[in-house]
């Protein structure tokens, strides 16, 4: 069953130079998993950015469960 949550999440090569975001608007995912990890709340989130819905936090979440779901994973240096 497909999640229609990562449908918030879009790719457009003229927004972002084509950077997964939230809903053709220029807050791309990546900014907002790192918001998340480096500890803010989804609260505090949607506080900083009036345009996000708490949905679009979620979907960011989702897409980021769907591009980890690979059959193997090649070691990178950090």
């Amino acid at each position: 069953m497909e999640d229609k949550s990562i449908r918030r999440i879009t790719i457009n090569p003229n927004i972002c130079h084509g950077k997964p975001v939230i809903r053709n608007m220029r807050y791309p995912v990546e900014t907002i998993l790192e918001l998340l990890s480096s500890g803010m709340t989804i609260e505090q989130i949607l506080a900083d950015y009036q345009d996000i819905e708490r949905e679009d936090i979620l979907a960011c979440l989702n897409y980021a469960v769907k591009l980890s779901q690979v059959k193997s994973i090649n070691r990178i240096a950090i």
